[in-house]
């Protein structure tokens, strides 16, 4: 006798969602782990990476209710809770330690997102799909500063945000106090930049 494992189409279009997801998810472990041993280049990872993630998002908005375990492929959901690209929470190595002219423009980016981020705090546009990109900007362009230490503070802030702007929906707005708790540790974290920048930093990959 066939086993049936939807009795109409909604059940169908369910089981054809979950299906899809183990796909996404199995090819973002292996995508992980090719990138961590080096057997594909970081651009060829950030495109894939960041539209599996994009396709995860999308798939989980039909599955929300329905998934809640996911840890046998902990590299990928490791990706998809922080929601970008490894090449954007980490620093790939691109010889700008010696481009004065690239260090230059990549501290210039981080401060510029240091400041639209604060501003978009400020007049209340907390919705999500707001608030992601910024946090996505000004990790990638503090990971490009050279010397900056891989876990200096603003690194840390802005992944920890992106986690808790990761577990709503695009849609959902946070709320008044973490909206206030945001921008205080990002001002915090734009101050002690400033202070970076004015100290003698270039030892500390030395």
């Amino acid at each position: 006798q066939e086993l049936r494992l939807f009795n109409n189409n909604k059940e169908r279009e369910k089981y054809d969602n979950m299906a899809d997801l183990f796909s996404i998810i199995v090819l973002m472990e292996h995508l992980e782990k090719a990138f961590i041993r080096d057997s594909i280049t970081a651009d060829e990872y950030t495109p894939q990476c960041a539209n599996l993630i994009a396709k995860y998002k999308t798939t989980m908005n039909f599955l929300a209710d329905s998934v809640t375990n996911l840890d046998t492929c902990p590299a990928a959901v490791n990706r998809f809770r922080i929601g970008v690209p490894a090449t954007y929470e980490h620093a790939v190595e691109e010889n700008a330690k010696n481009n004065r002219g690239k260090a230059t423009l990549y501290v210039a980016e981080s401060v510029s997102h240091f400041i639209t981020l604060l501003d978009t705090l400020r007049v209340n546009r907390l919705a999500v799909d707001d608030i992601h990109p910024l946090l996505e900007d000004l990790i990638k362009a503090l990971n490009s500063v050279p010397g900056l230490p891989p876990d200096y503070e603003a690194k840390a802030v802005v992944r920890k945000w992106l986690i808790v702007l990761n577990g709503l929906k695009a849609s959902d707005e946070i709320t008044a106090d973490q909206a206030r708790q945001m921008v205080f540790e990002i001002e915090r974290s734009h101050n002690n930049f400033y202070r970076w920048l004015s100290g003698d930093h270039e030892d500390t990959n030395e």
